[in-house]
């Protein structure tokens, strides 16, 4: 199989692209489990519900859709026009019309759904998970896992409580050749890996400009498309795919791609958490809106190695010739890794390895929502289950609590709060606006 292009590993993997939340009104009461007499056996059918019908959740229906026994009985978004979208899709592959909603909550009280996909921008992503772990529904979850690292941990215990499936749709966690490059570092034949390295360059974005505020489209319930974030005034650049620049909604690049990437780099060194990050970045590149940095640099410090993330809108030729991709760099040598394969580099006064150059496998996609599948049926976890999910997210916020806070920060992860810093400790949560409430969360609503 051929390798991925960049543009095609944007529009179909890294962000989510016009993936628009549902919400509505006030919360109902708790939820109970879901009316199903079990859970899905091998040979059964999946019933799935959609929430959030944008870009990234067309894709991946489609990519459910390559599995026979999946079924979508309803779409749900809060845009009319994206929920037309996932309806066409449905009609075109299983020659049948979903039912639709604007309230997420109407998919999971549902006893026809087992299982829930979650493709929404990323304030949106813990309450419907976390309530579908409650229903008694499975979710695959797009990354990055929630907001914030508080989120994240509410998401992780409802799963646990409920002993449900829950996968995130970092798909390259699947990926064969890179699943290859990992287990080659976690076999010590690199020799000590002291130093490990994530970066992506990306010549196609470009500036937002600076738009007033306005009217939000007629086929939009924009309030429920804010839900728990600060109420604003619609604008362009806040919504849809730009919402990924804004502090309101998500974390810029760092967790975006970046979410992507440290999956991999993380793949290589085991569970450890970090005990320091520095961040170093802003606006190099862009003059408009955008909150997030265009450009960042991020240090962390593990118990046994460091690792560095950067990250550079608007360029395209990154570190060792890739756009975008991951090292390890050990006293044997280094692997270099990225959508087009791995590549083993030796150290020059090494003498116990041979160069080597391995092919890319294709788009690991279908094998990641494969993968989620078969543990819905089989009631094992999946391969970027939860616990994975949670700790390879909250790498990647970190790195944007130290370059909010514009210092290097001290990590206790098993409080999960930031020493002798309560300004950059209050980030590792995302206070809700009334009257959402997030279940299972160790901080207090603001």
């Amino acid at each position: 199989m051929k390798s991925i292009s960049r543009r095609k590993f944007l529009g179909d993997s890294a962000l989510a692209a016009s993936a628009a939340p549902i919400v509505a009104g006030a919360l109902a009461a708790p939820f109970l489990p879901s009316a199903r007499a079990g859970e899905p056996g091998p040979n059964e059918k999946v019933r799935l519900g959609l929430i959030g019908s944008g870009g990234m959740g067309q894709g991946d229906l489609e990519c459910f859709f390559g599995n026979p026994e999946v079924d979508c009985v309803v779409v749900c978004d809060v845009d009319d026009a994206q929920i037309a979208k996932g309806v066409q899709i449905c009609e075109q592959r299983r020659g049948k019309k979903p039912d639709t909603v604007k309230d997420f909550r109407r998919v999971l009280d549902r006893p026809d759904v087992d299982v829930v996909l979650i493709a929404t921008p990323d304030h949106w992503h813990a309450l419907p998970t976390v309530l579908a772990c409650q229903a008694g529904k499975d979710v695959y979850v797009e990354k990055p896992l929630a907001k914030s690292i508080d989120e994240g941990r509410a998401m992780l215990e409802a799963a646990k409580r409920h002993n449900r499936v829950v996968q995130m749709g970092s798909q390259w966690r699947s990926c064969r050749h890179i699943q290859e490059a990992a287990a080659f570092v976690r076999s010590g034949k690199l020799g000590k890996v002291s130093l490990v390295r994530g970066w992506t360059y990306l010549d196609w974005l470009h500036s937002v400009g600076n738009p007033p505020d306005g009217a939000p489209p007629a086929s939009v319930d924009y309030n429920f498309w804010l839900g728990p974030a600060p109420a604003r005034p619609f604008n362009p650049n806040r919504f849809h795919f730009n919402f990924r620049w804004f502090w309101d909604y998500a974390g810029g690049l760092m967790t975006d791609w970046g979410v992507h990437l440290l999956n991999m780099m993380l793949m290589g060194m085991g569970p450890e958490p970090p005990r320091t990050a520095a961040s170093s970045g802003g606006k190099y590149v862009f003059d408009d809106a955008e909150e997030t940095p265009d450009s960042q640099v991020t240090v962390y410090e593990f118990p046994s190695y460091m690792l560095v993330w950067e990250h550079k809108a608007g360029l395209g030729v990154g570190i060792n010739n890739r756009p975008w991709g991951v090292s390890w760099a050990g006293t044997e040598g280094t692997i270099i890794v990225n959508d087009a394969g791995w590549e083993l580099v030796i150290e020059r006064r090494a003498g116990n390895l041979e160069p080597a150059k391995h092919p890319g496998t294709g788009d690991p996609r279908p094998a990641h929502v494969r993968n989620f599948l078969d543990c819905v049926k089989s009631r094992q976890q999946p391969d970027l289950n939860l616990e994975i999910a949670h700790h390879v997210s909250t790498v990647a916020h970190l790195g944007n609590l130290a370059y909010r806070s514009g210092h290097k920060i001290t990590w206790n992860a098993e409080q999960e709060k930031i020493v002798g810093d309560p300004a950059a400790d209050a980030l590792v949560g995302a206070p809700y606006r009334a009257p959402w409430k997030l279940p299972y969360r160790r901080r207090a609503e603001a």
